[in-house]
């Protein structure tokens, strides 16, 4: 007696080997894809993505080389300064966490959260 299998991706009756998943390769690769596309993103992909969006947002909001925001504004854009790359210290002792050359410093002002943006400087890399 022979048991009946189909095709994972499109459900069409398949012939030959009785542990055939896949009527052809096409139907395989697109199985896979949308199994993939389904599934839960994996962790690299959400690190290198949080880090682009913050890398752009930094960049956008610091054209000048150094400025000052409310750290609502890039918060409420998808920022996120728990993803960064590196950090500096600079002599006062405050740190600067820098996602790629874009850097930022966490500080409070009246009761208001803000960001110092800077960008990289050769002098930071002692």
């Amino acid at each position: 007696m022979r048991i009946q299998n189909n095709c994972l991706y499109c459900n069409k009756e398949l012939d030959g080997r009785t542990d055939k998943k896949y009527c052809n390769l096409h139907c395989k690769s697109a199985y896979q894809y949308k199994k993939q596309k389904e599934g839960p993103q994996r962790f690299f992909n959400k690190v290198d993505n949080q880090l682009k969006l913050n890398r752009k947002l930094l960049k956008e909001y610091n054209k000048a080389g150094k400025s000052v925001i409310r750290a609502k504004i890039l918060i409420d854009l998808g920022f996120n300064p728990d993803f960064f790359t590196h950090y500096w210290k600079n002599q006062k002792g405050e740190v600067y966490l820098f996602t790629y050359e874009f850097g930022f410093l966490r500080k409070s002002e009246n009761g208001k959260e803000k960001f110092v943006l800077v960008t990289w400087q050769d002098y930071m890399k002692h």
